[in-house]
């Protein structure tokens, strides 16, 4: 049995737990997938008991590695890239090993209005959400057009479709943003949609996404836009 265990919530919805999942999947580290259920969020519900049980954070993803329980991607993505020094999760130059860092911390903590405005629901297809959101948040605008030039600049100096050529860690970061624009057809750049296509073009996501359409779970209190699948 692998020696790493990691709790995700629903594939379709929960962008935290997409993260260090494709980072274990891409790089071919073996791990243990326990889904938690997204029942409610309260403290009572069946999931904040199940992960509160493992994590005082009581929020998923989760990774314990034997008696070590980390939480959080962050923290997670810098625990296995440690742990496996070999599998390059960051950049090899320490100058590019920044710049990914900066990029993880910046959206682990920013583009507020695209992450509460257009939540990651991957087997939904939202055009008509997204140009209302999109005619009317300013803030969304300006988190897209942040991502655009981002993703545009990196990709100018790197070969191989991915923000720093190889897949990293910085990519694995940046792929349920790239299911959001998906999901609510944001307008992007030529080049953002290259980046795109190539991150959807990952086998580790197209398994992850394969695996979200598959749940047939509607949480309603996931779904701003919708009553029903």
């Amino acid at each position: 049995m692998p020696a790493l265990t990691l709790y995700i919530g629903n594939k379709n919805y929960s962008a935290w737990s997409m993260r260090p999942w494709l980072m274990l999947r891409e790089k071919g580290i073996a791990f243990r997938e326990v889904r938690v259920r997204f029942d409610s969020f309260e403290r009572g519900s069946e999931f904040k008991k199940t992960i509160g049980a493992i994590s005082p954070a009581g929020t998923v993803p989760v990774l314990v590695d034997g008696n070590l329980v980390v939480w959080d991607s962050l923290a997670i993505a810098e625990y296995l890239a440690e742990k496996f020094p070999g599998q390059r999760l960051w950049p090899a130059s320490m100058h590019e090993r920044a710049r990914a860092r900066s990029i993880c911390a910046e959206m682990h903590t920013g583009f507020k209005a695209l992450r509460r405005l257009c939540p990651m629901n991957i087997e939904a297809r939202l055009p008509e959400a997204g140009a209302l959101a999109w005619r009317d948040h300013e803030d969304l605008r300006q988190d897209v057009a942040r991502l655009d030039a981002m993703w545009s600049e990196l990709l100018r100096h790197h070969e191989g479709g991915l923000l720093f050529g190889d897949f990293t860690l910085a990519d694995a970061f940046f792929a349920p943003v790239v299911m959001r624009l998906e999901t609510y057809a944001l307008p992007v750049s030529a080049t953002a949609r290259q980046y795109m296509q190539a991150v959807q073009a990952l086998p580790s996501v197209q398994q992850w996404v394969r695996e979200a359409c598959a749940e047939h779970d509607f949480r309603p209190f996931e779904e701003p836009y919708r009553l029903g699948r």
